[in-house]
């Protein structure tokens, strides 16, 4: 059973409701991470999400998002997941949270208070093939280009996440 944290607008925990239900209609606010992960190039790690994801199939996103567990961080919980969808481990920073509400079409919105975690990692990478379809490696500069010419291929977190990070947090990349 795959449980997500319910919460008030300011990250407080108020429940624990199946992943399916807080993604149906407009979304029940829920936790949420997403990770950044450069290499020694200054390269970041971006994914394409697996055709099998109910929300926003193949499009292109960070280096790895989900939802923490009953009684995990956002920390601890990042880094379990960055293991399981991409078989890298690597020491996260924390950065910032955020809420942000994305609908779908007709199928289900996302509703999340959302950390954002950095990483550095030169390791191979081992994808889950249920979780990513395809990945690459590229630059700031050109991840910018093709986010300002092909909007429509990113998911609608990403491109928040990734103008903030460019914006206020430009040192710690």
């Amino acid at each position: 059973m795959n449980e997500l944290i319910v919460v008030d607008k300011k990250d407080n925990i108020i429940s624990f409701e199946l992943k399916d239900r807080c993604h149906d209609g407009d979304g029940i606010l829920h936790r949420a991470f997403s990770v950044f992960v450069f290499n020694d190039k200054k390269q970041l790690l971006i994914q394409q999400r697996s055709r099998l994801k109910r929300l926003w199939p193949l499009y292109w996103s960070n280096t790895c998002c989900s939802h923490p567990r009953q009684n995990e961080g956002y920390k601890e919980a990042a880094e379990r997941r960055l293991r399981e969808e991409i078989g890298i481990s690597c020491k996260l920073k924390y950065l910032f949270k955020f809420r942000y509400r994305a609908t779908y079409y007709d199928i289900g919105s996302e509703n999340e208070i959302c950390a954002v975690l950095i990483g550095r990692s030169n390791d191979s990478i081992i994808l889950n093939k249920e979780e990513i379809a395809n990945y690459k490696w590229i630059s700031l500069k050109e991840l910018a280009e093709d986010i300002s010419q092909n909007p429509e291929i990113y998911t609608p977190w990403f491109k928040l996440e990734f103008r903030k990070l460019i914006s206020s947090y430009r040192k710690e990349l």
